[in-house]
């Protein structure tokens, strides 16, 4: 009776169930459950072992992100099954769809640390809520303060040190979230329409997955270079006009000139 390879000996670098289960850090029994629920494809059998590769570990790994996430174990095999090609370009462009914008580390500051920069006594707590709803801020369990964005902050306390106080500047992170989003949501609908959709209905092949995860990845950059583009556009168009009304009307508010009966009057 023949006995399947131990360890590294597995054909073509390929493990036993024992050795995805340590190579994850999960139980066999935990392995099996998965396939199951047809979270994982089940392995390729030769003789009488069944031997898993790297796609499975991938399966794996991308599992437990969307469970850390908060989606149940039913949510994530549908998103699973949902794909015509393979289950790792699958997980390569799931992956590349859930990854951060940037690459950005956040900062982490005590209350008053965050209530001196601001030029504060002590932090508004409507403020610290109003920072959480936008996503910029993130009060810790044991008491500090996240900032998720170190570019955004840094942003603020500059305003801040021109006068522009944290209600002031709170305001304006409102805005800019809206005008944010809205741009967002017109790359994402661009990608949908001219990418996404055209390559669904083609039948997802397995050869077309590089060439639209290589259209998600380029796009973001290409989103951010267009946006900073157009602002530089757009604010020196703003500019010029708010100094050419401030320049013909001095000292009048909004750039409006006296009625000429109250010049006359005057």
């Amino acid at each position: 009776m023949s006995r399947a390879p131990k360890g590294g000996n597995a054909p073509n670098g390929k493990m036993t169930i024992g050795e995805l289960a340590r190579r994850t850090g999960m139980t066999v029994r935990n392995i099996r459950a998965h396939q199951t629920r047809g979270l994982l494809p089940p392995p390729e059998v030769q003789g009488r072992t069944g031997y898993y590769n790297e796609e499975h570990v991938a399966r794996i790994e991308l599992t437990r992100e969307m469970q850390a996430e908060g989606l149940n174990l039913e949510a994530i095999r549908r998103v699973l099954e949902s794909t015509g090609g393979s289950s790792k370009e699958m997980v390569d462009f799931a992956r590349a769809v859930r990854a951060p914008f940037e690459d950005e580390t956040p900062e982490i500051f005590s209350a008053k640390e965050l209530a001196s920069a601001w030029g504060v006594k002590e932090l508004d707590p409507k403020l610290l809520r109003h920072g959480e709803k936008l996503g910029i801020l993130r009060e810790l369990p044991d008491g500090k303060i996240e900032a998720i964005s170190p570019r955004l902050h840094r942003a603020s306390l500059a305003l801040n040190e021109f006068g522009v106080g944290p209600e002031a500047g709170m305001s304006l992170a409102d805005k800019l979230r809206d005008h944010a989003e809205a741009v967002s949501r017109i790359y994402i609908d661009l990608f949908v329409k001219e990418i996404w959709e055209p390559f669904d209905r083609a039948g997802r092949s397995e050869e077309e997955w590089p060439r639209v995860l290589e259209a998600l990845e380029k796009m973001r950059p290409l989103a951010s270079d267009a946006l900073v583009a157009m602002f530089q556009i757009t604010m020196g168009e703003a500019t010029e006009k708010a100094a050419e009304q401030t320049l013909r009307n001095p000292g009048k508010p909004g750039g409006k000139r006296p009625s000429k009966s109250r010049r006359s009057k005057s």
